[in-house]
């Protein structure tokens, strides 16, 4: 049995809706990237972190509303949904075109300091690593081309799999809470 994909809505009808009543709208980013920018009307509830169950507990509005769920561009929110409705909660809304869609659209954004984003995160200790390996092995010993091997599988596994589990340690550090 194949489930129905979760309900969508854009930006500005979501921002319309907002001036007429009251939307839970959670934003699924990091917290540093929450930090940086997010829709006025947001909350961060990260989806590293996210407890549907919890969520719901908790919810400003009534259970028979809506959640509405952001993230940076679509991908995270859509993944967020699927917890939802997986937990049986079919009442959530994927907001399409994310922060980045919201802000290009003029709609009203909170913005705070620089942070680096998960994605540069992951690329920087990736690349980082994979320069090592090669240094390492030419100047050390050959063995250390291994470490560019491993990085280079890490990668293939996180591109076909499209779970990442260098994002997953670098999003549980501190400097990303």
């Amino acid at each position: 049995m194949t489930s129905q994909p979760p309900a969508s809505i854009s930006c500005q009808a979501l921002y319309d809706l907002s001036q007429q009543e009251k939307v839970d709208l959670i934003d699924v980013r990091l917290p540093t990237e929450f930090r940086q920018m997010h829709a006025t009307v947001a909350r961060n509830v990260p989806l590293h972190t996210l407890d549907p169950a919890a969520v719901m507990r908790e919810r400003n509005g009534t259970a028979d509303q809506p959640l509405y769920v952001i993230c940076k561009s679509g991908d995270r929110s859509l993944q967020a949904c699927e917890k939802f409705v997986a937990a049986g909660y079919t009442n959530v809304v994927n907001v399409v075109g994310g922060t980045l869609g919201w802000a290009e659209k003029g709609l009203p954004v909170e913005r705070g300091g620089w942070a680096m984003s998960l994605d540069r995160q992951v690329r920087t200790v990736a690349g980082t690593m994979v320069l090592a390996g090669v240094v390492l092995g030419w100047t050390v010993n050959p063995y250390w081309y291994g470490l560019s091997a491993w990085v280079g599988a890490g990668l293939v596994f996180a591109g076909i799999t499209n779970t990442c589990p260098m994002s997953s340690l670098l999003a549980k550090m501190p400097w990303n809470r």
